[in-house]
């Protein structure tokens, strides 16, 4: 079977507004259902704010959805998407939670193990773990929230984990 992003860019390569919303609705968890309308979890989205978010013309949703609703693999793929839920990242200082963006590089593979075994190493608790995709972001960050604020001094321990170019603790 064929790589996920490597059938979309197949699909879409010639038509880049397309592409655009294919890669927004995924960013976002927005699903297709039987009837070919756009929704977040149970929230149905229009095609007129889809199109704004992708900054594409409301053709290129329809266009999109007809492609999508054609090929089996790309309709199961994109009729199962479910949204993430709520990250914490903007309200973790009201919540008294810790903040770590963590930004990677070409190789990610083992980073979040790494960075998980540091922090849990420290007794502080995790909240929420979330990685931008690879293939969708140029500098990926992997964002954990911590139960507790962490002191800055773990960052040179972070930059010592290979596949890791920057971090930010706040």
């Amino acid at each position: 079977m064929i790589k996920m992003w490597e059938k979309i860019n197949e699909k879409f390569k010639k038509y880049p507004a397309r592409m655009r919303v294919a890669e927004k609705m995924i960013e976002l968890g927005l699903c297709i259902n039987e009837e070919g309308k756009i929704y977040c979890g149970n929230l149905k989205i229009s095609d007129k704010a889809l199109a704004t978010a992708a900054e594409v013309d409301r053709r290129a949703i329809k266009s999109t959805i007809k492609i999508i609703q054609e090929d089996d693999e790309l309709n199961n793929l994109f009729s199962n998407i479910i949204p993430a839920g709520t990250l914490l990242k903007n309200i973790a200082k009201n919540l008294e939670l810790g903040v770590i963006e963590i930004e990677v590089g070409s190789e990610s593979e083992g980073i979040l193990a790494a960075t998980t075994n540091l922090i849990t190493q420290k007794r502080i608790g995790i909240r929420q773990a979330y990685a931008e995709d690879t293939e969708l972001q140029k500098s990926p960050l992997l964002t954990i929230i911590t139960e507790e604020p962490v002191k800055g001094d773990l960052i040179n321990e972070f930059l010592k984990i290979k596949g890791v170019t920057r971090v930010s603790i706040y």
